[in-house]
């Protein structure tokens, strides 16, 4: 019976200390990588900051420019091929946001000396948004190598032609006017392949590694580069690229919601002023970028830990996916097959 007693006593005396060591790594390991991380908020401003945004005649591109006025941009570009829809571009976001200061600039982002000359007529630039793109739904055998390039050197090419051009400006001016901001906008097919995209998902999976690469060369100068994420989206055009989808690529493209050009844009432009590096856009998106985190640039340890801890799970979700879109792709060909 002492020894029972004394036996209660040691145990009594040791719980705090088990308790302890138990509780520690649950303060310690989030703790440890805070401290890794180390996020340190940035905003970086809209307003009076001049705006260059690409593709910016239509669509998603129209959109952030006028999000970008009507936050109060200081000045805002837009570069695009033709110059009419420039001009109507430029005389909607007047009449929508008030914004005294839009400039048009009429170029192809594969000419890179085009390019460069609209970049140096716009002046340094605060947020650069490359926003221009090609979609050409349709299998790879389908496909000519022609317009396989031309879908890479629009989609990809061509944001380097713009950086190229764009950066020693805002380098030079980065550190007396604020953080500065690179912005990308790419797609969910730049996260996960999907039928009939080889050749547009090559040029969207493209961009994160640039922009990986290219957020450690310039962050020293304070510019922070985000890459956005925006699933099908409503814009001119839209209705009759889905008509030339094949019906595989439907079905898969179905799995996540589309959206509205202002919702992507009011997404991108938040994304922007938080400094964010992967930009989602809807919960689908979202499930997407926790399964592709990888080794991305991450600011907010939160969502770091979040990476860390639902990577399994979302591991698993990504496989429930890939099991519903290789079933459905089964079930095409053996109707196919069958008729």
């Amino acid at each position: 019976s002492l020894s029972l007693s004394r036996l209660s006593l040691c145990v009594c005396a040791m719980t705090p200390a088990l308790l302890l060591a138990l509780l520690a790594p649950l303060v310690l390991v989030p703790a440890t990588i805070a401290f890794l991380v180390r996020p340190r908020p940035v905003r970086i401003p809209i307003r009076g900051r001049h705006v260059f945004v690409t593709g910016g005649s239509i669509g998603i591109g129209l959109a952030i420019a006028k999000r970008a006025a009507a936050e109060g941009a200081a000045r805002v570009s837009i570069l695009a091929r033709g110059l009419r829809r420039l001009e109507e571009a430029r005389d909607e976001i007047v009449r929508e946001t008030g914004c005294g200061d839009v400039a048009i600039y009429a170029a192809d982002v594969r000419d890179e000396a085009a390019v460069r000359r609209a970049v140096e007529a716009a002046g340094p630039i605060d947020v650069l948004v490359c926003n221009q793109g090609v979609f050409l739904p349709r299998e790879l055998e389908e496909q000519d190598m022609e317009e396989i390039k031309f879908t890479l050197d629009v989609n990809l090419l061509g944001n380097f032609h713009l950086i190229k051009a764009a950066l020693p400006g805002m380098k030079s001016a980065a550190a007396a006017a604020g953080p500065r901001s690179i912005a990308f906008i790419s797609s969910q097919a730049g996260q996960v392949g999907i039928y009939g995209f080889t050749a547009y998902c090559a040029s969207k999976f493209a961009l994160r590694g640039m922009a990986e690469a290219l957020q450690q060369e310039v962050i020293s100068h304070n510019i922070h580069v985000s890459l956005v994420f925006p699933p099908d989206t409503e814009t001119p055009g839209h209705e009759e690229d889905i008509k030339r989808r094949p019906v595989i690529t439907q079905i898969i493209a179905s799995s996540s919601s589309g959206m509205k050009a202002d919702e992507v844009a009011k997404k991108t432009i938040d994304g922007i002023k938080s400094a964010t590096f992967m930009v989602t856009c809807n919960r689908e998106g979202i499930i997407l970028s926790l399964a592709a985190a990888g080794v991305s640039p991450q600011r907010s340890w939160l969502m770091a830990l979040t990476e860390i801890f639902g990577a399994g799970f979302m591991r698993f979700v990504g496989l429930c996916f890939q099991y519903s879109w290789y079933k459905a792709i089964a079930q095409h060909h053996a109707k196919q097959k069958r008729n």
